[in-house]
C-alpha cells in the first residue's frame, strides 16, 4: 500500500462515528442526501442508504481514499477494455455488451447479438420445428444469471418452458428431463471453453436422453454458447447453432452476452433487450458520476467501511419479493467469486479484510428464520433490502402491503432497536441497513439491480486494490479432483480414507 493509499485509509479510520439516531438528529436533510432516486426508461428505483453510518465527513474520506486508490483511472480503464484482469492479461467487457466500452467491443457485442436474436426468431416461428422446451445446462455464472432472470421474468407466459442444469448431481438432470418431451426438448449447452467436466458430461447424458426418446439428430438439438466456437463445433453442434461470445466476458458477468440466449427464448427478444438497456443506463450513471453521487461508489464506501473498519464479517440482502428469490444466491457468486482474494492486484498480501461473506433469503420467510440474529445477536452484519412498490400478484392488495410494511419495518427495527426491563427483550440497535426500492420488477429493472451490483463490486475491489476478474480459487479443488479420476492416491488419510469408503480408492 501506497503512502497516499495508506494515509487516506488512515483519515477514514479517524473519522468519528455517530450513530445512526444522532446521524438523523444532527442533520435535517439526511434521507435528500443518501436516499437517491435513479431512473431507467419509464420506471427507476430509489437508493437509500441513509440508515448506514456514512456521514459527510467519512464519505469525504472516502472521497479521498478512491482518489488515491486511482478509482476514476480503474474505471476508465475497464469501460475502455484495457488489460483490468492483469494476472490473466484481459480485458473485462461485460459492459460493452450493454452498449458502453471500446467502439470496437461494442460493434462486436452487436453483431453477435443480432445473430442471437436471429436464432431466437427462427425457433419462435418454428424454423426447427416444434420446441415447447429448453434444457440449459451450465454452471457458475453459465447457470445462476440465467436461473435468476427466468425465475424472475418468466413465471408467466413463457413462450419456451426452460429448465436450467447445473449441478452434476443427476437427479437434477433426471428432474428436467421429467419434466420435458424429448420431441419438442432443444438443448442449451454453456461453457466458456466448452470443456468444463460437469457441464459436459450433463450435455452427453442429455444428447443420450434425446436419442432414446426417439429424436434421429440428437446434436441437431443442441444450441452451444461458448467462448470457444470451434470446440462445440468439434463435438457435433451446427456452426449456425454456435452463439460465441468473447474470451474477454468472464462467467459470472456473461449473462448479457450469448449465455442470455435462454431468457431470451423464454420472454422474447424485446424483453431481454430491455434488460440491457436497464443495465446500460447504470452504466452510464457509474460511467458519468463521481465521488459520492455515484451510487454504486457510495455503496462500496459504505461496505467498505463495515468490513475494514467495523469488521463485519458478512452482509445479508434479503428480497422481498418472490420474484428476486435467487437475486441473494446470484450476488454470493458474483461478490465472493469476485473479491474474495487475499493479495492485491500486484501480487502482495492484502493488508485487511476483502469480501465478507454475502448471504440472504426471502423476505417474509427470513423473519421467522434469522432475524432473531440480526435484532439481538453479538454480530454486526448490515443488511441490504430489495423491494418492490408494484406487487408481482393478482391478489387483494392485502398481500403486498403486508409484505412491504414488514420490510421497512425491519430496518426501522434494527435502527431503532428497543429497552426494556427484562433483558431478554432488549434490542440494541444501531444496526445498519440500505433499501432498494423499485417501482416494479420488470426487465429492465432487474438489467439495472444486477450492473448496480456488478459496479458496486468492481468499486469494492479498487477500494481494497484488488483484482476482481480472476477466480484462481475455483480451480484448486477441479484440479485435485482431476487426481482422483486419474488414479492419483497421495492425499491425506482422511480424504483416502472416504475414498475407499465410496468405493473412489485407486486400485
Amino acid at each position: 500500500m501506497s503512502d497516499a493509499v495508506e494515509q487516506a485509509w488512515q483519515t477514514v479510520e479517524a473519522c468519528p462515528v455517530l450513530t445512526l439516531g444522532e446521524l438523523f438528529e444532527r442533520d435535517a436533510d439526511r434521507v435528500g442526501k443518501l436516499a437517491t432516486r435513479l431512473e431507467w426508461g419509464e420506471t427507476g428505483a430509489l437508493f437509500d442508504w441513509s440508515k448506514t453510518h456514512l456521514s459527510d465527513d467519512l464519505m469525504a474520506a472516502f472521497e479521498t481514499f478512491a482518489e488515491a486508490r486511482d478509482f476514476a483511472g480503474r474505471r476508465a480503464a475497464l469501460l475502455a477494455g484495457k488489460a483490468v484482469n492483469i494476472t490473466e492479461g484481459r480485458a473485462a467487457e461485460h459492459t460493452a455488451q450493454r452498449g458502453v466500452g471500446s467502439d470496437l467491443a461494442v460493434e462486436e457485442a452487436a453483431a453477435l447479438h443480432h445473430r442471437m436474436a436471429m436464432l431466437v426468431e427462427a425457433i419462435h416461428g418454428g424454423a426447427l420445428g416444434e420446441v415447447r422446451h429448453l434444457i440449459h445446462i451450465g454452471i457458475g455464472g453459465s447457470a445462476l444469471g440465467p436461473k435468476l432472470a427466468i425465475d424472475a421474468l418468466a413465471r408467466e407466459n413463457a413462450e419456451v418452458d426452460v429448465h436450467v442444469v447445473s449441478n452434476i448431481d443427476g437427479l437434477a438432470l433426471e428432474a428436467a428431463f421429467e419434466a420435458c418431451d424429448p420431441a419438442t426438448t432443444m438443448i442449451a449447452v454453456a461453457s466458456k471453453t466448452f470443456t468444463t467436466i460437469e457441464t459436459m458430461t450433463n450435455a452427453e447424458s442429455a444428447l443420450d436422453w434425446l436419442k432414446d426418446g426417439g429424436v434421429a439428430d440428437p446434436y441437431g438439438r443442441v444450441v452451444a454458447l461458448t467462448a470457444s466456437p470451434d470446440k462445440a463445433v468439434e463435438w457435433g453442434v451446427d456452426e449456425t447453432r454456435v452463439l460465441p461470445f468473447p474470451e474477454s466476458v468472464g462467467g459470472r458477468y456473461s449473462l448479457w452476452s450469448s449465455i442470455g440466449f435462454p431468457v431470451a427464448l423464454a420472454v422474447g427478444w424485446a424483453e431481454f433487450d430491455a434488460m440491457l438497456a436497464g443495465a446500460r443506463a447504470v452504466d452510464e450513471h457509474f460511467r458519468d458520476t463521481d465521488g459520492r453521487a455515484n451510487l454504486c461508489l457510495r455503496a462500496a464506501f459504505a461496505d467498505r467501511f463495515y468490513t475494514g473498519v467495523r469488521g463485519c464479517q458478512t452482509r445479508a440482502v434479503f428480497a422481498y419479493d418472490e420474484r428476486l428469490a435467487l437475486f441473494p444466491d446470484y450476488l454470493q457468486q458474483l461478490e465472493m467469486e469476485s473479491n474474495g482474494k487475499r493479495v492485491t492486484a500486484d501480487g502482495a498480501p492484502v493488508s485487511g479484510p476483502t469480501a465478507p461473506v454475502t448471504w440472504g433469503g426471502v423476505g417474509t420467510d427470513a423473519q421467522h428464520a434469522v432475524f432473531q440474529l440480526l435484532h439481538q445477536g453479538t454480530v454486526e452484519i448490515p443488511v441490504d433490502f430489495i423491494a418492490s412498490i408494484e406487487p408481482g400478484d393478482a391478489l387483494t392488495p392485502d398481500h403486498h402491503r403486508i409484505l412491504l410494511m414488514n420490510c421497512f419495518a425491519q430496518g426501522a427495527a434494527l435502527m431503532q432497536g428497543a429497552k426494556g426491563e427484562d433483558p431478554a427483550r432488549n434490542y440494541p440497535g444501531d444496526r445498519p441497513s440500505a433499501t432498494i426500492l423499485v417501482d416494479d420488477i420488470d426487465a429492465a429493472t432487474l438489467g439495472a439491480l444486477i450492473a448496480f451490483h456488478e459496479h458496486r463490486t468492481f468499486a469494492n475491489a479498487v477500494l481494497a486494490g484488488i483484482n476482481p476478474f480472476d477466480q484462481f480459487g475455483v480451480e484448486l479443488g477441479k484440479a485435485i479432483a482431476r487426481k482422483i479420476e486419474s488414479g492419483d492416491s497421495d492425499f491425506d488419510p482422511s480424504t483416502e480414507a472416504l475414498l475407499e469408503a465410496a468405493g473412489l480408492a485407486s486400485t
